[in-house]
């Protein structure tokens, strides 16, 4: 799962049922510890030649340590909006300010026997010169579509990331096809 810094095991969540719709709080640390559905956005930032921004995070990530991601993000605070947490998530994990608004293309429940969130998916460019979290990214670059696809039976991949990026595929090819 995308998590991130300001937010700590502390930080106040909102807790949504199977339909997305709020039905109580509760703290980021219990959210996880106790498998409360909460909200989570994947942005897929891409830079001015239309590369995508791939990293991996750092060993000392609370959730999927040292694993690589081809989107930026992370949990939705509690009353705060997918799109008001895409472009905040963006810019704190990109290390910029003044990104244009995040695009909002599609929502899915991501569930697992240990993990379960609402997911909303983004778009960004970025144009700007990144400056990465240390405390979030170990390594990144800007990758071409084909080299990301050469990396992905390669490296070890975030399972939500994974799985949302599994879903662009397929959203972009029906999108294509209609």
């Amino acid at each position: 799962m995308p998590d991130q810094e300001p937010l700590s095991a502390d930080e106040l969540l909102d807790i949504v049922d199977e339909r997305d719709r709020v039905v109580g709080q509760a703290r980021r640390g219990d959210a996880m510890a106790h498998r409360l559905r909460h909200r989570c956005v994947f942005i897929q930032a891409r830079d001015a030649q239309g590369r995508i921004f791939v990293h991996r995070r750092t060993a000392e990530k609370l959730v999927f340590p040292s694993l690589y991601d081809m989107f930026v993000g992370g949990v939705v605070g509690a009353g705060e909006g997918y799109d008001e947490a895409a472009l905040r998530e963006a810019e704190e994990e990109l290390g910029v300010r003044g990104l244009p608004a995040p695009v909002p293309l599609f929502s899915f429940l991501y569930e697992t026997p240990e993990h379960t969130w609402w997911s909303r998916v983004y778009e960004v460019r970025c144009e700007l010169p990144v400056e990465p979290q240390t405390e979030e990214v170990a390594w990144h670059a800007f990758l071409t579509e084909e080299e990301l696809t050469r990396r992905l039976p390669e490296w070890e991949w975030v399972p939500d990331g994974w799985e949302a990026y599994r879903r662009l595929v397929e959203w972009r090819r029906e999108k294509v096809e209609r």
